[in-house]
């Protein structure tokens, strides 16, 4: 079984004195896929945020390969839940792909012929090769969150986080974009909140409920159980519709 890549132990988190997280405790394991899954509000992109460093927890510790976050920011990757730009300004998918490969000790310096390399080669793992020269504005919504994928990989992280990756993206490019990451997960841990519990489903190696804490589920069935622990104030009906489909029940209209 591979190590234990991603620890954390006893973490609370709070806003406003508001509890967020609650004595958090959760092990990812190298190679692992977890889906990170929710309500609004249930703290899952406050738990990503904290795995990356980018939160500090007001309680416990987290380790990623045995250092603090910071200290192994070099082995990571991530694509944020927002990537607004503007749609006219002329910029191509190349380019894009290259911000990944910068960091503050060589803000001003040009990229390499190695960076133009590792950029479309990324490109190349999310399928996206061909249109390198293109703008990105003239991309659709599933194109687009492929490039940021690959803007993540260009620097050929471990690990990989992805806070909501098939937002406003449709149900075909939901489900293609996660074909894209099965098979980066050949390579690269990956770890991802979602709210497409039905598309997550087929692709996923294990699931981590957060609301508020954390259920880790070492395997890939996402059941009724399960969603109950996430979604505590929501019963869930289990369908099957094709693909399986995980629904929330409808709620009784206020008296």
């Amino acid at each position: 079984m591979n190590e234990p890549i991603i620890e954390v132990k006893d973490v609370w988190f709070f806003y406003n004195a508001i509890p967020v997280l609650q004595d958090v405790n959760f092990t990812v394991r190298g190679g692992d896929f977890v889906a990170l899954l929710g309500p609004n509000g249930g703290g899952k992109t406050t738990l990503l945020k904290l795995m990356l460093g980018l939160l500090k927890p007001e309680r416990g510790a987290i380790r990623i390969f045995g250092q603090s976050p910071r200290e192994s920011s070099h082995r990571i990757g991530y694509m944020p839940q927002h990537l607004h730009f503007n749609q006219s300004f002329p910029i191509s998918v190349l380019d894009v792909v290259l911000m990944g490969r910068l960091r503050p000790s060589r803000a001003w310096s040009r990229y390499t012929q190695k960076d133009r390399t590792a950029a479309q080669q990324a490109l190349e793992r999310v399928e996206m090769g061909e249109s390198a020269n293109r703008r990105v504005g003239e991309l659709s919504g599933g194109q687009q969150q492929r490039v940021f994928i690959a803007r993540a990989l260009v620097d050929e992280p471990e690990v990989l986080f992805l806070d909501e990756p098939t937002a406003s993206v449709d149900s075909k490019h939901q489900t293609d974009l996660f074909d894209i990451l099965k098979e980066l997960n050949e390579t690269v841990t990956i770890i991802v909140v979602s709210h497409d519990i039905g598309v997550v489903s087929s692709h996923i190696k294990s699931v981590a409920c957060v609301n508020q804490q954390v259920f880790h589920h070492d395997h890939a069935e996402i059941n009724e159980e399960m969603i109950e622990l996430a979604y505590q104030c929501c019963p869930v009906d289990i369908v099957a519709h094709g693909l399986p489909h995980r629904v929330l029940q409808k709620h009784e209209e206020d008296e």
